[in-house]
């Protein structure tokens, strides 16, 4: 579960930090008929604004009006949705820091009783994580033993438990 907006990773001119956060502002400029928008982001260290193009030298009448409602009312939601937005990365030229950003909500089950445990992971926001960190932080082990138990074949899952993944996966836990 996201805790906050993630930071963004773009070198800051003034002060040469690597970290941005999201300011939830957005910045419509019109030119004529057609509009610049822009999300307005922090650098964390000494606040200085950067820029991020969402939208460049679009017409007016191709923007539904809802869109440009939400943009002129710096919408949070559209904010958190436009921030994971991968176009806007590329655009850009940034990536995300999910450090800190999220959480683990555990279902708690008393696996005393049992051999075998399946489990399902469900993530409500596109969060990309390694779902070894997840198990390990979830039952409470370290990565090393984590990373043993899948070794051993006692952590099974169709998922690839190496890599990041963002969507939703199963694992079987045996004891």
């Amino acid at each position: 579960m996201p805790t906050r907006l993630p930071l963004v990773r773009r070198r800051c001119h003034a002060c040469g930090h690597e970290r941005f956060k999201a300011s939830g502002k957005f910045r419509v400029n019109a030119n004529h008929k057609l509009l610049d928008v822009w999300l307005l982001a922090l650098c964390a260290n000494c606040d200085e604004t950067a820029k991020l193009t969402v939208m460049e030298r679009v017409n007016v009448r191709s923007i539904r009006p809802e869109l440009l409602d939400r943009l002129h009312h710096d919408d949070p939601a559209l904010v958190a949705e436009l921030i994971a937005d991968p176009g806007l990365h590329r655009r850009n030229r940034v990536s995300l820091d999910w450090d800190g950003a999220w959480r683990l909500d555990i279902a708690c089950v008393d696996p005393a009783d049992r051999e075998v445990l399946d489990v399902s992971v469900r993530f409500a926001a596109r969060v990309p994580l390694r779902p070894m960190r997840l198990i390990a932080e979830g039952c409470g082990l370290s990565r090393a033993e984590t990373e043993r138990l899948a070794a051993e074949g006692r952590i099974v899952s169709l998922a690839r438990l190496s890599s990041r993944l963002s969507g939703d996966f199963t694992f079987t836990l045996k004891y």
